[in-house]
């Protein structure tokens, strides 16, 4: 349970505000009392933060977080006490077609926000998103915040960059900052189709076969956005109660229970209204790494934290949101 005491009030930056994560933690923090600035470089319409009416409870800014002055201004201005950086290029294919935005924005705007948050006195706690992608492949699993950070492709080499420049300005410079390595997440308000769970989930509601790119093996962790936005608030308090303990360090965050793809459109299928579709198997997804699984050990022993939704309860949670929200596109 989060401490509502501790939001009250608090002036918090969450970059990225409009993303899944970012729209959904940002409306967790305004129940909670928190006065959020959000920075938003485009305008997306059909975001929860948007749908929701909750971006007019949010002071909004319009730019860019490569742009120093612009993040710099708003640390100053709006006072800020807590920043909550989760801006990034998500699209593990889109950053294989196009790799310099990814690192423009995963690794040159990373570093934007930590100087700026180093300069401005007032910072008080910094959460810095990084992921599970962040440790490559590895032949031992599941991952240990100990393993070795070695992305080889560019959406990972951008979450390995991000993940140690946060930690070098938490050692470096002593600021308050920790880094969280979440598995795949999934929840409502997720508009990219080609992940699996939106992607699924809009085939099962049109009655079409949904398509898994790879060949169905690759293993993953999969975790619910509302279980994420517990660890970011949890992480966010420990942060402040005992900055010595956390600064620097990264915490995993998972289910602990790797499904593979194919597994995982069989549970969405299973909860929908069509059960009987048989998936497309492409086996065409350049780049994928086959098995990828955290351990959130550290996070259970450390913070108390725990996901706290099941798999079926969470999928049929989500499915509904992408019935409705198809209903009214």
């Amino acid at each position: 349970m989060a401490d509502s005491h501790f939001w009250q009030d608090r002036r918090v930056l969450v970059t990225g505000c409009s993303g899944i994560l970012g729209s959904w933690l940002t409306l967790r923090l305004l129940d909670l009392g928190a006065d959020v600035v959000g920075i938003v470089r485009d305008w997306v319409p059909h975001s929860e933060l948007v749908r929701s009416g909750g971006s007019e409870r949010v002071n909004l800014v319009r730019g860019d977080i490569t742009d120093a002055a612009l993040v710099e201004r708003v640390f100053s201005d709006y006072e800020i006490r807590t920043c909550i950086h989760l801006a990034a290029q998500t699209a593990v294919g889109i950053a294989n077609r196009s790799p310099l935005p990814t690192f423009e924005s995963n690794i040159r705007g990373t570093w934007m926000m930590l100087d700026a948050a180093r300069r401005w006195p007032g910072l008080e706690q910094m959460v810095v998103a990084s992921s599970d992608k962040a440790y490559g492949a590895h032949s031992e699993l599941p991952y240990s915040e100990s393993a070795e950070l070695r992305g080889n492709h560019p959406y990972d080499v951008s979450k390995s960059c991000a993940d140690l420049i946060a930690r070098a300005y938490a050692h470096t410079y002593g600021l308050p900052v920790v880094v969280t390595r979440c598995a795949n997440m999934y929840g409502g308000g997720d508009l990219n189709w080609n992940r699996i769970v939106p992607g699924t989930m809009r085939s099962a509601l049109r009655g079409e076969p949904p398509v898994i790119r790879s060949d169905g093996t690759p293993r993953r962790d999969y975790i619910y956005v509302h279980d994420v936005i517990k660890a970011y608030t949890t992480i966010t308090e420990a942060l402040a109660a005992d900055p010595g303990e956390h600064a620097g360090r990264a915490y995993n965050f998972g289910k602990d229970a790797p499904l593979t793809a194919l597994e995982m459109v069989q549970n969405i299928l299973a909860i929908s209204d069509n059960p009987e579709l048989e998936p497309i198997v492409e086996n065409a997804a350049p780049n994928e790494i086959q098995d990828q699984y955290l351990s959130s050990r550290m996070a259970h022993e450390r913070l108390g934290w725990r996901p706290e939704h099941s798999l079926l309860d969470s999928l049929s949670e989500t499915f509904e949101w992408y019935r409705a929200f198809l209903a009214q596109s």
